[in-house]
């Protein structure tokens, strides 16, 4: 979204979002440090089902997409108020 366009958000329900998404974060982190930890990377692709793999893999991708473009927002805001 371009910041220039102004829009009306709700941002008591956007707080909440953040917050609810912040433990589903969480628990997806806890699960696959669960994985990670009793697994090796070669035996989830021997034996992991191939499809399930891909599939969380492109979450993780957007995911990551989504929150390097929150970082990269922040550190533009960060760096204008710091030339304030």
């Amino acid at each position: 979204m371009n910041p220039a366009v102004k829009r009306q958000i709700d941002v008591t329900r956007l707080r909440a979002d953040l917050a609810a998404a912040s433990v589903e974060l969480l628990s997806a982190q806890c699960a696959a440090d669960r994985v990670r930890l009793q697994y090796s990377p070669q035996d989830i692709v021997a034996f992991g089902e191939a499809k399930a793999l891909k599939r969380a893999i492109a979450a993780v991708e957007s995911l990551h997409s989504f929150f390097s473009q929150i970082t990269a927002a922040i550190n533009s805001q960060d760096g204008n108020n710091a030339k304030k």
